[in-house]
């Protein structure tokens, strides 16, 4: 059974536990080249079952997913209480072939769009933080809220490379 949004986000916030947001956040865009640094383009294929993604398209949904957050920060900063329309990850991973991105060049996107991330969330006021958005499956979603799933989203696909890898 699939979970719902609201049980993924939950979920996901659940690897944040006890760790801090914006140090997980500033960590990843470095461990990402360090799991793929040596293993061959054949192994970052491989998919453990035809239902599951490989250690290529996770990274290429993450490249996308970055996107994805930094524009709906952006709209939330904005105008505050904006509508966010969620989107099916399955779809874009089918309609973009992750499976064909360069894992090396997903990484490199991921990184340079965290970072252009992480200067905006540095020059945020204090009031800015509380700052929403009306997700269209999970409802409000404050700007810290959203960084926090975004530190979880990190941490999950973290954690499914590693698995995948053996590392």
């Amino acid at each position: 059974m699939q979970e719902t949004p609201q049980q993924y986000a939950q979920r996901v916030l659940g690897y944040l536990e006890g760790k801090d947001t914006m140090t997980v956040l500033a960590a990843t865009p470095g461990e990402l080249p360090k799991l793929i640094k040596g293993v061959e383009r054949k192994r970052l294929d491989e998919r453990p079952s035809p239902d599951k993604w490989s250690a290529a398209m996770i990274l290429a949904h993450m490249a996308d997913t970055e996107i994805v957050y930094a524009f709906r920060l952006r709209l939330m900063l904005g105008a505050s209480g904006i509508t966010i329309q969620g989107f099916d990850q399955d779809a874009w991973a089918k309609t973009f072939d992750y499976a064909s991105h360069d894992p090396a060049l997903s990484v490199g996107d991921f990184r340079a769009v965290r970072e252009r991330t992480l200067r905006m969330l540095a020059g945020l006021s204090k009031e800015q933080w509380d700052f929403y958005g009306m997700h269209s499956e999970r409802g409000k979603e404050t700007v810290k809220r959203v960084v926090e799933l975004m530190a979880g989203h990190d941490l999950n696909h973290l954690k499914q490379l590693r698995s995948l890898l053996g590392k």
